[in-house]
């Protein structure tokens, strides 16, 4: 049988509860079901079934002349660009952004992109220590997953095959990233349809200073785990050019937890990836500026029937192109940017006899025009994005999906206007009007104010709101309801951010709260009669988050990071509403604190803790597949990792040991995470 959404976790509500699965186990629960009996599939749906984002270019990529090693948050004149489309310092914009540097990057040891952002405030991605081939299912704030939009250099990512559409940050290696922007709070304004949580701006690495360079890496450990990577850049005349390769390879653990009653060994669930991006800069004249670029990536991975269920002949594959170009021409000391991008996802899934197929395809095109007047700075744009999918799916009880009848589009029409008094009050207003070519209308605002007293304290807030659009699934699978409405949210966030005189220490403090209307679940529509994908629940959301760093003799950083979220879901059943937590597979508390230091002018080590408190989970045991809830245990990791720089930093020698005390946990009910691990390799440049 095949899959749904390998990667692509997704809320699923069902009736009376709701819970989270990721979206390929939706389906495999759906498909288990039909093969065994299709009406004990149609009587067991309606309770267990599942609910079903040169100057400014350059200057994103610039740091403040006092930027802080291992600093991700950032500093009061650190330039950031995703606030507002432009670069703009953080003293100039009342939005929470956590920045992860180039330096925080490498220092990552073996860790991948998930493992990166999951040790960050405010995020939790559930699978990140799971086996690399697991699904990785992005929470910020504790939202849904498809609402954090991943956008790459700006531009909005998407998976048009999956239920929710979001994306796979899996498809992304963390060795071509040279800068990652996180923006907490709804973004729907600049950015459209899923950033009623957040955005992740993965910045890509690009040309470098002189005509020829090159950097890699190399790591090995624990698994039976290869990574390298190898690039070039540099700078000639009018072009900047960058183009690396990574292979990555694993023998990796059993994504499946045995339990005690099973006796046989289950097998280990191997992955295998390879990927590779080019990006070249071309200064046709003074004032335009073009930017082509190409990223590959493929996957290959074993994958288990389930929780606690072990499959040794059921494997997937991934690929995923992004192509597309950049153009910025300056209108005096404004600019216009105006690009294009093509992304492609093929997920394939097999079994003996059995090969299910998930295809989309997504153009993306933009125009925006960022113009300063005095203290003004207007920001307006339109985008246009249209996707469409091909879906085999390998069973005879699930219908097939093709792209000439399974599409839609999207056009987006934008404004912001950010005023700064030079007094230290700034405002951002703007408003977002999208039109879909299935509902119609929609318009998302913001209101963002913020003041900074004396440079060391920020008082900042946000009223804002956000929606989400229908999937294609949603929208024309064989549960789908063309009649669906957006999912609409109102975000309220403020806080505070108090910094030292020399900006040594600092700490920041935010209030958030959120409600989702019109929350697309999975339920009975009594317009049509049929169980279907129905706009009925209303989701609420709060929490806060507590963010310090201490800069301590300029040789040793303490850093603390602490968040905290609780929600509930509404919905009707029958005549009452009923509403009850709802956040699973993702913890209400986080803590993460780190210590690092520059122990010689060559040596740096970095001792991290991080504890995840308890995390709900469900599951469906047979023989009736009734829905169970389950509480999976806090736990805590302790993670060391050390390098040394040789030959001028151009070569260092790193490790990374990871769980070091050896704890015996699970971020998935049902499925395995690893113990003690350590790996080691070398970094270099020239």
């Amino acid at each position: 049988m095949g899959r749904q959404v390998e990667g692509k976790p997704e809320d699923l509500p069902v009736s009376p509860n709701h819970f989270t699965l990721s979206g390929e186990k939706q389906e495999m629960y759906r498909r288990t079901r039909l093969y065994t009996s299709t009406l004990i599939f149609r009587k067991q749906s309606q309770q267990n079934h599942l609910n079903m984002r040169r100057s400014f270019a350059v200057a994103a990529l610039l740091y403040s002349s006092h930027l802080l090693a291992q600093d991700s948050t950032a500093t009061l004149n650190e330039v950031v660009v995703t606030a507002n489309k432009y670069p703009n310092k953080t003293s100039l914009t009342g939005k929470v952004v956590t920045i992860i540097n180039r330096q925080d990057i490498e220092r990552a040891g073996s860790r991948d992109l998930s493992q990166l952002l999951t040790e960050q405030g405010g995020i939790y991605i559930n699978g990140a220590a799971s086996n690399p081939g697991k699904d990785k299912s992005v929470y910020i704030r504790g939202g849904r997953v498809e609402h954090t939009l991943i956008t790459i250099d700006g531009v909005p990512v998407y998976d048009a095959s999956g239920i929710g559409s979001n994306f796979d940050i899996r498809n992304i290696n963390i060795d071509a990233v040279e800068r990652i922007e996180i923006l907490k709070g709804s973004q729907s304004t600049l950015y459209g349809s899923d950033a009623i949580a957040g955005v992740i701006n993965i910045i890509t690495r690009k040309g470098g200073n002189k005509p020829f360079g090159g950097y890699g890496a190399f790591n090995a450990g624990s698994y039976n785990t290869f990574r390298a990577n190898a690039g070039v850049n540099g700078k000639q005349s009018i072009i900047e050019y960058n183009a690396g390769y990574t292979y990555y390879k694993t023998g990796g653990l059993s994504e499946a937890e045995q339990p005690p009653t099973v006796s046989s060994i289950y097998d280990k669930d191997g992955y295998y990836q390879s990927s590779a991006h080019t990006t070249l800069g071309i200064q046709a004249a003074k004032a335009f500026r073009i930017q082509p670029y190409i990223r590959y990536s493929r996957s290959e991975g074993d994958l288990d029937n389930g929780g606690f269920t072990d499959a040794k002949d059921y494997t997937n594959t991934i690929k995923n192109l992004q192509t597309g170009v950049r153009n910025e021409l300056g209108l005096g000391s404004g600019k216009l940017n105006v690009l294009y991008q093509y992304n492609h996802t093929d997920r394939r899934y097999f079994q003996p006899g059995t090969e299910a197929s998930y295809l989309s395809k997504e153009h993306f095109a933009e125009g925006y025009v960022v113009y300063p007047i005095n203290r003004l700075t207007i920001t307006g744009g339109a985008d246009f994005r249209t996707s469409n999918t091909d879906q085999v799916s390998g069973s005879p009880f699930v219908p097939n999906l093709g792209s000439d009848s399974v599409h839609h589009s999207q056009l987006g029409l934008y404004t912001a206007l950010n005023f700064a008094t030079g007094k230290g009050l700034n405002l951002e207003v703007g408003g977002r009007y999208n039109h879909h070519s299935e509902y119609g209308g929609h318009f998302a605002y913001n209101v963002n104010p913020s003041l900074l007293v004396n440079k060391q304290v920020k008082v900042f807030a946000n009223l804002s709101s956000g929606y989400k659009t229908p999937g294609l699934y949603q929208l024309f699978s064989n549960y789908g309801n063309r009649a669906l409405q957006p999912e609409n949210s109102l975000n309220l966030e403020g806080g505070v951010q108090y910094f030292t005189k020399d900006e040594k220490a600092s700490v920041r403090a935010t209030y958030f709260y959120r409600d989702i209307e019109d929350v697309i679940s999975f339920g009975f529509n009594t317009a049509t009669m049929q169980f279907q994908y129905i706009n009925q629940d209303d989701q609420k959301d709060h929490g806060f988050e507590v963010e310090g760093k201490w800069n301590i003799l300029d040789k040793v950083q303490a850093k603390l990071l602490y968040s905290y979220v609780d929600g509930a879901i509404s919905t009707k059943v029958g005549a009452k509403d009923t509403t009850y937590f709802n956040l699973y597979r993702r913890p209400q508390s986080q803590l993460t604190a780190s210590l690092g230091s520059q122990l010689t002018k060559a040596l740096y080590v970095n001792l991290q803790v991080s504890a995840i408190g308890e995390n709900k989970d469900v599951t469906f045991p047979p023989p009736t597949y009734a829905q169970q809830e389950v509480t999976l245990d806090n736990y805590t990791l302790l993670n060391l990792y050390a390098e040394y720089a040789l030959i001028n930093n151009r070569l260092k020698v790193f490790a990374d040991l990871r769980n070091i005390t050896d704890v015996q946990y699970n971020e998935i009910y049902g499925y395995s995470t690893p113990g003690f691990n350590a790996h080691g390799g070398i970094r270099f440049n020239f």
